[in-house]
């Protein structure tokens, strides 16, 4: 077998490992707001252990990244290829993190009552989901319209967290005792805005490896 050709299957498993973490992280995001939502304990524990997958897929990502760069010959394209890899793994990994400080929030409230029924949270976990799955296929396609479209959906990530920021910031002025748990959801919503962004980072880096352009897709 010719270098080039093992070159290429080493990419290739590159490419794959990077989807495996990324169907990790997407289950990661719905268990802990299904968690969350449910108040079970269980599940966010197993969100917080299962981050440990998560980061050591990443480590193998980057040093397998690291050797292909420094034991092979790659061409430019290979070379945006690995580079935007090193890079959505990196949002992925931070996606992640995300997921566990829920996780840690379910644990936090798992005893009380909550002041209001959840339906703006998971309605941004489900948001949020889609855009990670949608995402990784717009890479995986290197399909540019498909990158532009799912950025977009962060607009609507942020509209709802705008509103649910007024919501609860009315809530606690007019009722101190719900100030704590009110905080607590407001991190929730703050965490899937930023997941929400680290995606649209992911659709950034499929126009980048397709066209070799960087473009601010979070303007």
């Amino acid at each position: 077998m010719s270098p080039r050709k093992v070159f290429e299957m080493e990419l290739n498993q590159l490419h794959n490992d990077l989807l495996r973490m990324g169907s990790i992280v997407e289950k990661q995001i719905h268990k802990c707001i299904k968690a969350l939502v449910e108040q079970d304990v269980k599940l966010a524990e197993e969100v917080i252990k299962n981050d440990d997958i998560v980061d050591k897929l990443m480590r193998e990502i980057e040093d397998k990244s690291i050797k292909l760069i420094a034991m092979q010959q790659p061409i430019a394209t290979d070379l945006r290829f690995i580079f935007t890899c090193i890079n959505i793994v990196t949002d992925l990994e931070r996606m992640a993190d995300h997921a566990v400080d829920i996780a840690k929030i379910a644990i936090r409230l798992k005893n009380q009552v909550y002041i209001k029924e959840l339906v703006d949270i998971p309605k941004m976990g489900q948001i949020v989901s889609g855009m990670i799955k949608d995402g990784l296929d717009t890479y995986v396609e290197r399909d540019l319209d498909s990158a532009y479209e799912i950025s977009k959906r962060d607009d609507i990530i942020d509209e709802i967290y705008n509103n649910v920021f007024n919501e609860l910031m009315s809530a606690m002025t007019q009722d101190k005792n719900k100030i704590e748990q009110a905080t607590q959801f407001l991190f929730v919503c703050k965490f899937l805005e930023r997941i929400a962004d680290h995606v649209t980072n992911i659709c950034e880096w499929t126009i980048y490896i397709v066209t070799g352009e960087q473009v601010d897709l979070n303007e």
